[in-house]
């Protein structure tokens, strides 16, 4: 089937293979409709989880018999990481946070900055700092060798707008002003993005926007 991004509570998990990597989208935690990505390393089997937001007992069905290496939580918002504890202590798995984002979680046992590495089996996955959402908050690089660039980019950055700064103007200058510069500037139209909440989107279909989101304001 191809692959749309479309999930929602109590739907079928959305599964995109790459060549090098398997990309498993599932929405969790009921009403706030969480996105969870589970990346499988074709060549290796090992997994990585990103946010483990809620519903561990989902969570774990999907990790299966394959076990968890690793699980990054974008951001230091409960909804994104209300199973942390339950699946790191079933699986045995790393937690990985920002290190501004890091205190506000239950588990953390590594902690990652601008430019940092974070591999699952053989693919590497680029830590790209974006402040305003949260202090802390990331967003996940996959230049894929075979084409499209894929990003995991949490609360920070949906389709239709960039994340949520609740009012604080030089919160929505900081995000908006990452967003722009270390994404948008950087990255090709073709880049696929995968936000914390609802559906997919590419840089190119929201990159006309951005002159509109700087004149709202959020």
């Amino acid at each position: 089937m191809t692959y749309t991004g479309q999930v929602s509570p109590g739907s079928a998990p959305a599964v995109r293979t790459l060549p090098a990597l398997t990309i498993t989208k599932l929405s969790v935690g009921g009403a706030w409709n969480n996105n969870a990505y589970l990346l499988r390393c074709r060549a290796t089997g090992t997994q990585l989880l990103i946010d483990a937001a809620a519903d561990a007992p989902e969570l774990l069905a999907l990790i299966g018999d394959g076990g968890l290496e690793t699980v990054v939580t974008t951001h230091r918002h409960g909804d994104h990481w209300g199973a942390l504890a339950e699946v790191v202590a079933a699986t045995g798995a790393a937690s990985v946070a920002h290190r501004d984002d890091a205190p506000e979680l239950p588990v953390v046992s590594r902690t990652v900055a601008e430019g940092d590495v974070i591999t699952v089996g053989e693919v590497s996955l680029e830590v790209i700092h974006l402040v305003g959402h949260t202090p802390g908050s990331i967003a996940l690089l996959y230049q894929d060798p075979a084409g499209t660039p894929h990003l995991w980019t949490g609360d920070s950055l949906f389709p239709g707008g960039v994340g949520n700064t609740r009012g604080d103007r030089d919160a929505f200058r900081s995000l908006i002003t990452d967003v722009e510069t270390k994404l948008f500037a950087r990255l090709p139209d073709d880049t696929w993005f995968y936000p914390g909440h609802g559906d997919d989107s590419t840089l190119g279909t929201e990159r006309p926007s951005l002159p509109d989101w700087h004149a709202r304001g959020w």
